[in-house]
């Protein structure tokens, strides 16, 4: 599958990392506003076309599947106009701003006959399916909770004054959206969809949030979610049932170290070679196009609208607005 890139960031980065380990995937061309912020990844990783027109590289017939990882909030138009332009596409999380975007997002696709993915790298992980597979032996589950607290570099720059797009209302910016979005895909994954959802968040003046607390409640358990931005902390996963206790080490994002304690014992559960954790959502991905499996896509799309609702609802609760909520 030969792959064109939106953004520059570190998370570009990783992704190409993870182009150059899944042998049937190469990555033809990049796009930036500016040529001179494209040129170190090209030249890092061989890429021979930069280009600072989306409608150009959206009519290279060389390219078959965009990423893209751009501001949150052009998501859903750099998506848009690449289904539109006959390509497949790698949507880096989150998704959308909205269930409407979401919605036409999936409709367009479907209508295209192309694959669309969402980029939410925890849930296709292998340990996350050692969990999946291991949760019976904890019995009926009774609480779960989630932290994910990454101190922004950003902030800083909020502090003083300014207003980075993550941490930006006009760019669908917020802890929610970035961090605790992880959070959010790995318990809906592993539960379903909740009864109910609410959000309390610290939210900065401009009505952004820097941290919240997501709680999920379920007909028998309940999920707390910690997502931070603000703060350092401890990341980790926690699912306890009443015949012991599931331990994920460092937090729902990579799902490093995946620990069971039942019967006072301790299993530790591995099965992840790689350590970039964008390699296997790649691999899952380039599959599903080999195959022509559109039924695997369209069911990772059902779980991707679940969990957008979910973020709507949540963040409606906490009465944080997007620009992209006045359409």
């Amino acid at each position: 599958m030969k792959l064109a890139t939106i953004g520059t960031g570190s998370i570009v980065d990783e992704f190409l990392q993870a182009v150059e380990q899944v042998e049937t995937s190469k990555c033809v061309a990049m796009y930036s506003r500016k040529v001179e912020t494209a040129t170190a990844l090209a030249e890092k990783y061989n890429i021979k076309s930069i280009y600072t027109s989306l409608e150009e590289m959206y009519q290279d017939p060389e390219i078959e599947c965009v990423y893209i990882a751009s501001p949150n909030s052009l998501h859903f138009d750099h998506a848009y106009q690449a289904l539109s332009s006959g390509k497949h596409v790698i949507c880096e999380k989150p998704f959308t701003s909205t269930v409407e975007e979401a919605e036409k997002l999936i409709a367009l696709a479907k209508e295209k006959k192309l694959f669309l993915f969402d980029a939410i790298s925890n849930i296709h992980l292998p340990n996350f399916k050692l969990i999946q597979e291991n949760l019976a032996l904890l019995g009926p589950i009774r609480f779960v909770q989630c932290n994910y607290s990454q101190y922004s570099r950003k902030y800083n720059q909020l502090l003083s004054g300014e207003t980075p797009n993550v941490f930006n209302p006009a760019f669908s910016g917020g802890a929610l959206l970035d961090i605790n979005i992880y959070n959010l895909h790995f318990v809906t994954r592993l539960f379903g969809i909740p009864k109910e959802i609410s959000y309390t968040a610290n939210k900065h003046p401009n009505g952004i949030d820097t941290s919240g607390v997501l709680v999920m409640k379920y007909p028998e358990f309940i999920s707390e979610c910690v997502g931070s931005k603000d703060t350092q902390g401890m990341n980790f996963v926690l699912i306890q049932g009443e015949n012991g206790y599931l331990h994920v080490k460092n937090g729902a994002n990579g799902c490093r170290s995946v620990f069971i304690h039942t019967n006072d014992q301790e299993v530790n559960l591995n099965a992840q070679t790689s350590m970039n954790r964008l390699f296997y959502e790649l691999a899952e991905f380039e599959g599903i196009v080999q195959r022509e499996d559109y039924s695997s896509c369209y069911k990772l799309l059902e779980h991707t609208l679940e969990v957008v609702r979910e973020t709507v609802k949540a963040r409606t609760d906490a009465g944080i607005v997007f620009t992209a909520d006045n359409g």
